[in-house]
Order: C-alpha cells, then structure tokens, then sequence
C-alpha cells in the first residue's frame, strides 16, 4: 500500500471549544454553548474595543465574529453578556485542561499546541481506557465537560497532521464534536475539501498563488505535479502537497534547536504616538524589560535590535510600514547601555511618523559569567551600576514590577506599569469573580 512505510499512531487533537467565552459563562455559572455572551477587550488599545472571543449563540444569534467585530458592531440586546477579558483565568484553565490530559497520555505525550488547544499522542495508552479510539475521545471529552464544565471538540488521526484537519474540518461541525481522518479515508475526507483555505496552513495569499498553478482545490493539489509545486513554492509547496495526501512525518518528541537564541519584548501602543520624548520613554521602558530578562537567564547580548511600526496614516505617507535595524553592541545586559544603544538607533532612523508598534530583541547571546569594564567609565561606576541592577531586579522579583518604578515610566507616555497588570497583552483579571 501507499502509505505502508508512513509513520502510523494514534493522535488527538483537542480544542476547547469558544474557549475565552466558555471560561466567562462557566464562571458565571452559564451553560457556554446555550448564553450569548462575548469577551471585549480594552477600548482603549483597539480602536474601541475589540471582540476576542464569542460564544457559539452569540455567533448564532447576532453574527459575531472573534478578533474581527468591535464594539460598535455589538446590538444593543439585553440578552448578550459583554466581559472583559481575564487571562488570568484561561491560563489556570489551561493548566486544568492538560491535567485532565495527563490522566490519559503519559506526560511526554501531551503537547499544549496553544491556549486552547493540545495534541495528545494516545498510540500506546488508549486502548487502557477503551474499546476504540473515538470511545476514549468521548470519554476524554465527559471528563472534561464534568470537572471544568467545558466542551471540548477532537480531531483524531493516524498522525498529527490528519488529527488537525479532522479538527477543523469535521469535528466542529459534528454532533458529537468529534473528527477521524485515517490514511485510507484520505481520498474521502480531503481530497473532497472544495475551498483551499479551509485547510490549515493555506491562507488567501498562497490560495491565490496555487491557483495560479491552475490548482482550486484539495483534489487538484493531491494530483499536481510534485515537482512543478515545488519549483513554484519552494519547501511549503513540498509540505502542501503532503499535506494534501495526510502525510506528516514529524516527531513531536524530539527537540527542535534554534540557530541562535534571543529575547525580546514588544507592545503595540494603546494610541498614536506623535512626540519623541513619549516614544523614547517606551523604548527605555521596553529596553529595561530586556536587560531585566537577560540579567534573569544569565545572559549577555551581543547584537540589538529595534522594531518601530508606523501607525496605519503614517505607513500610507511613509510607504512603509516602519523599520527595523540592528546593531553589534560589546556583550552586556546592563540597562543603561542597551537603552543607549536602542535610543540612537531610533534616533538615526525616525523622521517623525506616528509609531504605534515598538519592540526591541537580543541576540548573540552569550553566558554572564563576568563584567565587560569599558574604558570610557571608572571600573567602580561599572560596578555600582551592575550592583543597582541586581537590586532592582531583587526588589521586582520579591514584591513586584509596580513597586519600585523609574520616574521616566511616571512621565507622559509611559506605560511600563499599566503593562505590569496585563497578561498577553490582556487584562489578567482574577481567576474568580
């Protein structure tokens, strides 16, 4: 047979379903599939408040759309719940969720995919809990629904990759929240997939650029020509054309190491931000943020970078929507001389468009095992001013980012402690009301 030497499990793919939304109604001691209800995030950093998350009746009744309705789309309808977001509690969820999880898989088995969905390798354990895999589904499901109060839809495949198009494009519309795609169901559960862009990994952008190959749909992709995929579209054709015939030959076991490490932070603005001073505050804040994490993993950087986004007026006059640049730096995660750095970097590249993103990264990282003294300050400042970053860095571990400041994030524009509340860029929340 074809698929013979394919790697062949047992794998499921598990989503909460509306998670943020059912999170809300749960709590509230609401039935999630049957309360319209919606998650509003901040009006203040979206324009008027962006939807994050629905529930399926508000979908149903009011025609909601996550992460693309705002505020002003919402009817004035006493029925619907409106909430603020809560991070806070979808992270413990989370952590709940693959408790759950673990009571099936072995530990090494279960891979958290996102916030709200984990992919479960069940080849070796499933047949603990029943007599075939979609009975071991639903009682994975029961579990859940029973202890959390959460419905949960799974995708169920002879790989993982089969696991998430079952996901996506059965699971969510069965009744029972449950989708199978095995290597000889292939021919019927994707070949038969008429819209390219209801599978995953396949945007309106590289639909466009498939079609060009005279390519529309699942079927047509399977029986193209391999090689001419490829030639267009490089490795992703590659990898879209296995996917068209279910194959995925990952480990999800083995551990995938990155070329060269680097951290970094980054902030879309809660508005434009039009005066330098303002937009340097956020850098120095940003900045700080960095050497605070790099001092933390005992790291030294030895290469910058500074990422400025233009606000959505200033990219259509600037034609372009920012800048990024880079620069060598001597090794160090000192606060003072990466803000130095960072803040000339801004300083040779902004000609006074509006900046609404900033995000600053390191990179070359090297181990902290000691102090690089420069010549151009006396051995004993260095000193002082290492000693007075541990410090600071003691007093936020212990009590908290909020509780000692600099009077730079004090001035207009700061924002480094309206950030210390947020969790993803949301409100945290309490994980109870």
């Amino acid at each position: 047979m074809f698929f013979d030497d394919e790697p062949h499990g047992v794998f499921f793919l598990i989503d909460n379903k509306s998670f943020y939304a059912s999170c809300e109604a749960v709590a509230r001691g609401l039935n999630p599939l049957k309360v319209p209800l919606v998650v509003l995030s901040e009006a203040e950093n979206t324009n008027g408040g962006l939807i994050l998350a629905t529930s399926p009746e508000a979908k149903h009744l009011f025609h909601i759309k996550a992460n693309v309705s705002r505020k002003r789309d919402l009817p004035n309808d006493p029925r619907l719940w409106v909430v603020p977001p809560r991070m806070n509690l979808y992270i413990q969820r989370n952590l709940q969720i693959n408790q759950v999880f673990h009571q099936f898989a072995a530990e090494k088995e279960v891979w958290p995919y996102s916030i709200d969905e984990s992919i479960l390798d069940m080849t070796h354990s499933w047949r603990l809990f029943g007599n075939s895999v979609r009975e071991v589904a639903r009682l994975i499901q029961t579990t859940i629904r029973q202890k959390l109060g959460l419905y949960t839809t799974v995708g169920i495949g002879d790989n993982p990759l089969q696991a998430k198009l079952a996901l996506d494009n059965y699971a969510k519309h069965n009744h029972d929240l449950i989708g199978e795609i095995h290597y000889e169901t292939v021919p019927d559960m994707i070949w038969s997939i008429d819209e390219l862009t209801d599978v995953w990994g396949i945007g309106p952008r590289m639909a466009k650029r498939l079609n060009r190959l005279q390519i529309h749909n699942m079927y047509e992709l399977a029986h193209a020509n391999p090689y001419l995929i490829k030639q267009n579209l490089g490795v992703i054709g590659s990898q879209l054309f296995a996917t068209a015939w279910g194959i995925d030959r990952s480990q999800l076991t083995e551990i995938v190491k990155t070329k060269d490490a680097s951290l970094g932070n980054s902030q879309v603005l809660p508005h434009d931000y039009l005066t330098q001073s303002e937009i340097e505050t956020v850098i120095k804040e940003i900045g700080e943020q960095v050497a605070a994490r790099l001092r933390h993993h005992h790291k030294m950087a030895g290469c910058l970078s500074l990422s400025i986004g233009f606000s959505y007026a200033a990219a259509e006059a600037d034609d372009r929507g920012g800048f990024n640049q880079a620069l060598k730096i001597e090794p160090t995660n000192d606060n003072q001389a990466l803000t130095q750095q960072l803040l000339w970097l801004f300083r040779q590249n902004w000609d006074g468009q509006a900046v609404r993103n900033i995000g600053v990264y390191s990179s070359k990282l090297s181990s902290a095992t000691g102090q690089q003294l420069n010549l151009f300050e006396t051995s004993s400042t260095q000193i002082r001013h290492s000693q007075l970053n541990q410090v600071i860095d003691e007093i936020h571990r212990r009590f908290g980012f909020t509780k000692l400041v600099y009077a730079t994030s004090l001035l207009k524009g700061g924002t480094a402690i309206e950030r210390a509340s947020l969790v993803d860029g949301h409100n945290g929340g309490n994980s109870y009301e």
